[in-house]
């Protein structure tokens, strides 16, 4: 886990926020404390890593109202949300809206730490996502036209002859062009380069 992760507390309550800071700084966590959500999103950086934990009841913007807004702002750092009793429904909620977990009070103090190194491993592994897919959007944009019309052939799944027909070429030549797609691509197998394409949205998971 990186040491820039960064686990944002948010909650109206002084004594709640001490004690969720004072938890996880125990765990080794970098904390953040906000008295509320409003105060949260003024203080955000733009790229900040890490993870929400923040009560789902709060005056000006709730948890919900949160996580909308981060979504709206294409942050997509994970929102863990605290809920007091009778408050599920508004966790299932949450949840719709893509919160990574959430967690009934009264909790564990162990099962806060657990959900919360969850949300950062969960945090770290879409930043590697992010940087592989940038890293094969680079290598796309190196292709030549006719090479990434033979790409689209690959991945769609058409043989070399039906790839040549379709673009007025010579079979020998498209195995050319394959070969310079797969050294540009930096790709081992022609799976490895449909997981590419599909990495980088050259085409759908359905094939569609």
């Amino acid at each position: 886990m990186t040491n820039s992760a960064i686990v944002h507390v948010i909650d109206d309550d002084r004594d709640v926020r001490e004690s969720l800071s004072f938890l996880l700084d125990t765990a080794g966590l970098t904390v953040r404390a906000f008295e509320s959500g409003v105060a949260f999103l003024d203080a955000l950086p733009r790229g900040e890593r890490g993870c929400v934990v923040s009560d789902v009841r709060m005056p000006g913007i709730s948890g919900t109202e949160l996580l909308s807004r981060l979504r709206e702002m294409g942050v997509g750092m994970p929102v863990i949300i605290i809920t007091g009793h009778g408050d599920v429904p508004l966790a299932v909620e949450a949840m719709k809206l893509g919160a990574f977990d959430f967690i009934e009070k009264p909790f564990d103090d162990s099962v806060l730490v657990a959900a919360v190194e969850a949300a950062l491993r969960e945090d770290e592994r879409r930043e590697d996502d992010h940087a592989a897919k940038a890293d094969v959007v680079a290598r796309l944009a190196m292709l030549s036209q006719r090479e990434s019309q033979v790409l689209e052939g690959l991945v769609a799944g058409l043989p070399n002859k039906t790839i040549a027909y379709d673009l007025g070429i010579s079979p020998r030549t498209v195995e050319v062009y394959r070969a310079n797609v797969m050294t540009k691509m930096e790709a081992a197998s022609l799976s490895d380069l449909v997981r590419m394409a599909i990495l980088a949205g050259a085409v759908s998971k359905s094939g569609g």
